[in-house]
């Protein structure tokens, strides 16, 4: 069946195959009706409640437009069709359009951001690259190249079924007005405040390496995100590479297919059988730009986890900058306990601001000795309440982000181990076709 059952929606292969699949699928004529929308709005935002088994969403094409950009330049960019319709459609019968908007990439990246800043304890899903990289030498790295601009749209589509299948993403209210409101979303985002949310590179960089007591389960995390990056950028390298070899020596085999229908000409009882073979070899040659435009959606695939190693790393780091934040609330409140028990004792520390302070301009006077100890009294409970929160928030913060890791490796184990299977099959098959192009020539030859 063509239909993507509620049991794999959270799955969501990203073969090519998957992407087949779920095309046929959407691509059926349906029109959703305003009850239905209404139930899918008021329903979709309970928790742990997947969107992807109410609503079904494809990025069904792309188109070139030209207009004015924010400074009054003329400018050429892409939009992106995204369609929607309620699973309930299908299974009560009714046959009715779905429902399309057009989105820009910068539109997506504007939502991708958002979900960062409002879910830092999850591994939100990586948008495909705005420009290509790792692209072989006949391949087009413009990013308005045709090719490239299928393959975004396909990435741009496999994100958004990616945050629809994600048990605290789905229910997001801004990314179901993403869906189905073409105007007013940008300021809806905007009005969330989300922006002012985010953390500054300098402050997580500083939590980075000021923290004193890291997680280590997080700090490996980290580090194997580090890694996975390193070597899927490594394994893109090496097929890119293999890709400029391979195309090479399939177009040097129309040589072949040349010299042989040169041959031909001059052969009377042999020419037949050198002409057919020459054909062979010009389909075979010819065969190769096929085999490559698969091949770039494998490494597609392989890309998508290249990033995804940036969101995984961005949630350690805002488990770092949570822990930062803690050990100072704690480390602020030592502090005040400390100048309260120096007021109260008399004994200040001989290398301290007080105490020099104290030897320069003489003692406090006990009014203003218990004025500072009233006012460090207040300030402790604000710090003692202070520290409780962020410890609330810190062990808050780990659960709900090491369940959302969990989700995540399992989703990557099996859609890399699907990924790599599939292009080995691809590989497998194209020597199968070599072969199979030698094997006919053979027979060619042995007519003659």
């Amino acid at each position: 069946s063509a239909r993507v059952m509620p049991t794999q929606e959270r799955k969501l292969f990203s073969s090519t195959l998957f992407h087949k699949i779920f095309k046929a699928h959407t691509s059926l004529s349906l029109k959703k009706c305003k009850g239905c929308l209404y139930k899918i709005s008021t329903s979709m935002v309970e928790k742990g409640t997947s969107l992807l088994k109410m609503m079904e969403i494809s990025v069904a094409e792309a188109e070139k437009r030209t207009g004015k950009n924010a400074v009054n330049m003329q400018e050429t960019y892409t939009v992106y069709l995204i369609e929607t319709r309620p699973v309930d459609a299908a299974s009560e019968g009714t046959n009715p359009v779905p429902d399309s908007l057009w989105r820009r990439y910068s539109e997506f990246e504007l939502l991708r951001n958002y979900l960062l800043v409002t879910y830092p304890f999850s591994v939100v899903p990586p948008l495909p690259e705005k420009r290509a990289e790792f692209v072989w030498h006949k391949l087009s790295a413009d990013n308005m190249d045709p090719d490239f601009v299928e393959r975004r749209r396909v990435g741009l589509e496999n994100f958004l079924l990616r945050v629809a299948s994600h048990p605290d993403l789905s229910s997001d209210k801004i990314f179901y007005s993403f869906l189905t409101e073409e105007n007013g979303w940008k300021e809806t985002v905007f009005e969330t405040g989300f922006q002012a949310k985010a953390d500054s590179r300098l402050k997580a960089l500083n939590a980075t390496f000021r923290v004193k007591n890291p997680d280590k389960r997080f700090a490996e995390m980290k580090h194997y995100g580090d890694e996975l990056q390193s070597v899927i950028s490594q394994l893109l390298r090496v097929r890119a590479r293999a890709a400029d070899r391979l195309y090479g020596v399939y177009k040097v085999h129309g040589n072949y297919g040349r010299v042989f229908s040169e041959w031909s000409a001059i052969e009377k009882e042999m020419g037949d059988g050198l002409q057919s073979a020459g054909h062979h070899m010009d389909a075979y040659a010819a065969s190769v730009d096929d085999i490559l435009e698969e091949e770039e959606h494998y490494a597609d695939q392989l890309k998508e986890y290249l990033f995804y190693a940036d969101a995984l790393r961005a949630v350690c780091r805002k488990h770092e900058l949570t822990q930062y934040e803690l050990e100072m609330a704690a480390q602020d409140l030592t502090s005040k306990k400390q100048q309260r028990e120096e007021l109260a004792t008399g004994t200040i520390r001989t290398f301290s601001l007080k105490g020099m302070t104290s030897k320069l301009f003489g003692q406090e006077t006990p009014e203003q000795r218990e004025a500072k100890v009233k006012m460090l009294e207040t300030q402790i409970e604000e710090g003692e309440e202070l520290v409780k929160e962020r410890n609330t928030e810190c062990e808050e913060f780990v659960k709900s982000a090491w369940v959302d890791i969990e989700r995540f490796k399992e989703q990557k184990d099996h859609d890399l181990r699907e990924a790599l299977i599939s292009y080995a099959i691809m590989q497998i098959s194209m020597c199968k076709k070599g072969i199979q192009v030698w094997n006919n020539a053979k027979e060619c030859f042995s007519k003659m």
